[in-house]
Order: C-alpha cells, then structure tokens, then sequence
C-alpha cells in the first residue's frame, strides 16, 4: 500500500508584522495547499515588533531575548490552532518550516546580517514538531542577500507552459520574480504595505487601509511621489533587498517636510509610490512579460491594484488565484516547500542568481521535535 505523502506546515509573517499565516501543504507528487489560516499577533507585541523593526530602533538585550521567545511561542500556537481546527495530528506533519518574524535586515552592511526572531527550539518543543528554521543567513554568508526567498518556490510550482510571467508579491515590501526562461531572477522593487499600513494606523487608528478606502479618497500629489521616488534604493540595480530598516514612518515624515498634502493624498501618493516603483522594475527587468500574477495581502487593496493595473496596462494584473494559488497563502507555503526541500537535503537551486550568493546552498537548521 502507497504511503500517504508527507505534510508540512510553513509559518510566516511578514514585514507589516499583521499575523502569522500559516499553511498546511504537502509536495509529493506535487505542491498542494490543504488548509490554512492567519493568526493575529496580540496588540501589544505587534507593537513591540513594529517598533523595535522601524528605523534604528533599539531594544535591551534581556527584551530582545524575551521576544524572541515570545514570538515562537504565538508560532507555536498558530500552528495548533491549524492543525486542532482541521482534526490533525501533529504526529502526521513531517517537519515546520518556519520564516520568524525579521526585525532587521542589513545585509549590505560591512559585516552583513539579517535577524528574525521566533526561537525555533521553542516551536519545536511546544508542538512536537521538527522545525526547520534560519533560511536567510547561510545564504548571506554565501555572499547573498538572503532574500527574496520565495522566488524559487514561485519558479518551482507555477506551470512551464513557455508564457513569460512576473509574480508580484505585496506584502509590507513588494518583491517580484521574473520566469521568462532565462537564469531565475527576483528582487524587492520597495514598499507595499508597510507604509500604507503605518500611515492609516496613525491617522485613522486602523492596522490597514481596507479595500483601499482611505487612499480612494485623496489623489496623488506629484511632487510629492517624485521627492518618495529619489530613494536611492529605487534605483539601485539587482540583487537588492529592503525592509523596514529603509521605508519606515521617519523616512515618510523627512519627504512631507516639503508639502501641505492632507492625510489623504498622501496616502494616495504611497499607493502611487508602490504602483510606480513596481512598474518601472517590471518594464525594466522583465519587458517579455504577458502576465503580472499577484500574491500577498495587498491582493486584497483595490486601490492598489488598480492602480498597478493602471501603470501595467495593458499588461494583465492579476490574482495568483487566477491559476489556483491562494494569494493569501503563498509565502507561508514557501516556508513549508523549503522545510521540505531542507529534509531532503537539497540546495536551492536557481537562488543564487536571485540573491547574489556564490551558488546554491542547503537552506535552514533543523531542530528535532520532542
């Protein structure tokens, strides 16, 4: 009799530090989301993230510590609340992939570094569950960035079918990948969410801008958007990568100095920002594409979309749901492939050429579950 094929879940939480999805999947003989869900982080340690990832912010080291924990143990949970909602036993599940939640990522720096907190050993003590865990820093001590990772699971599940695609990622940063036939290429093209996000919780006191209808009722101010777009970053030729360390509140606040534009239209010059820049690394880096597939919570901003739509034209922008891929669910299902691919012991094949790294590289330490 066959043996039923391994799942594995991924847990990941992005730069908008919004909640930890969570995705059941299994690989053989090919990828399959089976269940998921999103787990918010409680108020108060969404904050102490959030403030402890905007800018140079700092934090004593016994707090660090405690966050670190802290955080893994509201993975932990999320990935319970998974498997007790779907009747499962944890015994069942091979192995957890798990991002953690990055607090900082410099790995331009003169001694290069990406730090994402969630103690992995935590995770798998308090599940049972062997976790795999620490994906980006092998890669940038290869010599990479190590990041975007999610561009060689995009490479690895979307169809061969010879069309030449982008998918677009809009979670707090933007990022894309670009499958055209050539070597794999990907990169972060800069904010998504993280700004809308921190812009609407500070003037309407709401984590996120629903639908979009908070920039919906401004309009862009263009000397405005054109002061955001001088960011060097923006510029910058690929492999690049950028987070919060970049485009944080005090890097918005240091542009506004200079305009009279009300909440609202700035909120529609960050949307504008994010469709402009997202465009122009599209036109630039991938001019045989015929389709724009996009995946992350930002899926969900209409404004947003249909501003990328705008700027694309007539290039078609569309959900990744269009060819059965949950937008919701994408990055949390790449952390459960690269868990996979971690217990198999392969390297990352194709990463290299994203992230600037001297070749391919097993990804993640595993911790054994108890």
């Amino acid at each position: 009799m066959a043996q039923p094929a391994a799942l594995f879940l991924g847990l990941m939480s992005g730069t908008s530090a919004d909640g930890i999805d969570v995705a059941l999947a299994g690989f053989d003989p090919a990828p399959r989301l089976h269940a998921a869900l999103t787990q918010a982080y409680p108020n108060d340690l969404r904050q102490r993230i959030l403030d402890l990832a905007q800018g140079d912010g700092c934090v004593a080291l016994d707090d660090l510590a405690a966050l670190d924990v802290e955080i893994a143990r509201n993975f932990a949970a999320a990935a319970h609340a998974l498997l007790q909602r779907e009747g499962i036993d944890a015994r069942v599940v091979a192995a957890i992939g798990s991002h953690g939640q990055t607090v900082r990522h410099r790995p331009r720096n003169a001694i290069p570094y990406s730090l994402q907190l969630g103690d992995a050993n935590v995770i798998a003590e308090n599940t049972g569950i062997t976790t795999v865990a620490d994906f980006r820093r092998r890669d940038i001590a290869a010599g990479g960035l190590g990041a975007p990772l999610a561009p060689a699971f995009h490479a690895a599940i979307l169809p061969r079918d010879g069309i030449d695609r982008v998918v677009l990622n809009l979670g707090g940063i933007a990022n894309i990948t670009i499958l055209d036939g050539k070597p794999l290429r990907g990169f972060d093209t800069g904010p998504a969410s993280c700004l809308l996000d921190a812009w609407t919780q500070q003037h309407l006191g709401e984590a996120f801008d629903r639908d979009g209808a908070f920039a919906a009722r401004g309009k862009a101010d263009a000397s405005l958007l054109q002061r955001l777009l001088s960011e060097p970053y923006f510029a910058a030729p690929p492999p690049k990568s950028t987070g919060r360390e970049v485009f944080h509140l005090n890097w918005l606040s240091a542009h506004l100095r200079e305009t009279s534009a009300t909440p609202a239209n700035v909120q529609a010059t960050l949307v504008a920002l994010t469709a402009r820049s997202v465009a122009d690394a599209v036109r630039s880096h991938a001019p045989s594409a015929r389709e724009v597939l996009v995946c992350g919570g930002g899926v969900h901003n209409r404004e947003l979309m249909r501003a990328i739509g705008v700027q694309l034209a007539p290039l078609p922008v569309v959900s990744s749901a269009q060819v059965g891929i949950d937008p919701d669910y994408v990055e949390a299902m790449a952390f459960a492939w690269l868990a996979h691919e971690r217990l198999a012991g392969r390297a990352i094949e194709g990463l290299g050429s994203v992230t600037g790294a001297r070749g391919a590289r097993v990804l993640g330490g595993i911790y054994f579950g108890a």
